[in-house]
């Protein structure tokens, strides 16, 4: 069965939330964090409640998908796009601009669903990565499976791009460790 095809499968057989509630809750947590704080500590906080997620998301994954492990970062990118991003979100990204040593590339969102109904004010379109959520919970998934990564955007509908870029970086694939006890 194809990747695209299981994405799909599973995405019509969970559970699902309201969209529009999930994406307004959203948008007043990240409203009232900027508030609270300076733009910079804002996507911060987003990356680390989305890296809190990952850790967490990556098991539901699993255990819905029964996914066999990936054999490369190729694979791994097309299992998140084809997958994981259909499964949560119901959107497909596209993977593009691999690096020459197939350690980065770009997943390219032509719908954003957490930017629905959102206008960011012009101070802060330099300055605030406001789906930055998304980033974390690729680092925390991918940390679980092992891949440390970067995660970040290059690009966003809401600072008047034409698409939403996200650049995934492969620092090193991490060793698997059994933890203390349980020889």
């Amino acid at each position: 069965m194809s990747k695209s095809k299981v994405g799909e499968d599973v995405y019509k057989r969970v559970e699902k939330v309201n969209a529009e509630l999930f994406v307004l809750t959203y948008g007043s947590i990240v409203a009232q964090m900027c508030r609270d704080m300076s733009y910079e500590q804002v996507n911060e906080e987003l990356e680390k409640m989305g890296y809190n997620i990952g850790i967490r998301l990556i098991e539901d994954f699993l255990a819905r998908t029964e996914w066999q492990r990936c054999v490369d970062l190729r694979e791994t990118a097309d299992t998140i796009a084809k997958v994981g991003f259909k499964m949560f979100l119901n959107v497909t990204p596209v993977i593009s601009d691999w690096s020459e040593e197939d350690k980065t590339f770009t997943l390219t969102l032509d719908d954003n669903p957490l930017a629905e109904f959102v206008e960011l004010p012009v101070e802060a379109r330099s300055k605030l990565w406001y789906s930055n959520i998304l980033c974390g919970v690729l680092r925390g998934t991918l940390e679980m499976v092992q891949m440390d990564v970067d995660a970040y955007f290059v690009h966003d509908i809401l600072r008047g791009d034409e698409h939403t870029n996200l650049k995934v970086h492969l620092k090193q694939i991490l060793k698997e460790e059994i933890p203390a006890g349980d020889d």
